[in-house]
């Protein structure tokens, strides 16, 4: 048993080091889905107690988020919008997740008016455990 693990460590360490660059895209791929996803998912299925109001054109009745939860989907506009970008360099690599909507800073901080409805912040936050467990099935944790 002894040898079988040592061979998988030669493995390992073998596809580490040739793949370095590699691995940390992929991480970073992987991460930055993973942010992505929680958001989305938190703005679409999350229940919202913040009361029903009537939206015109189309007209419908619309069950919006109160502050301090994630966004209560609409139109479908802002999720269409979160997207996520990897940036590799020399030295390593950034991952980043967006959301282009010209709404989006006020949902996520709050307005003197409207309380904080944040949605990228936890997803970050839901999902740390999950990006460390992808850092280290690619050996770079």
């Amino acid at each position: 048993m002894f040898k079988n693990g040592k061979s998988f460590l030669v493995r390992m360490e073998k596809r580490l080091k040739n793949n370095a660059k590699k691995n940390v895209q992929r991480a970073l791929v992987r991460s930055t889905n993973e942010v992505r996803n929680q958001a989305v998912e938190s703005i679409m299925r999350g229940s919202k107690s913040g009361g029903a109001v009537i939206r015109y054109n189309p007209r419908r009745e619309h069950i919006r988020s109160a502050g301090g939860e994630a966004p209560a989907s609409d139109t479908g506009f802002l999720v269409s919008q979160i997207s996520t970008e990897v940036k590799m360099s020399t030295t390593g690599g950034v991952g980043s997740v967006v959301s282009a909507a010209p709404y989006s800073a006020p949902l996520e901080f709050g307005t003197s008016v409207m309380e904080a409805r944040p949605f990228l912040q936890p997803a970050l936050r839901k999902s740390r455990r999950k990006i460390e467990s992808i850092f280290r099935q690619q050996g770079i944790v």
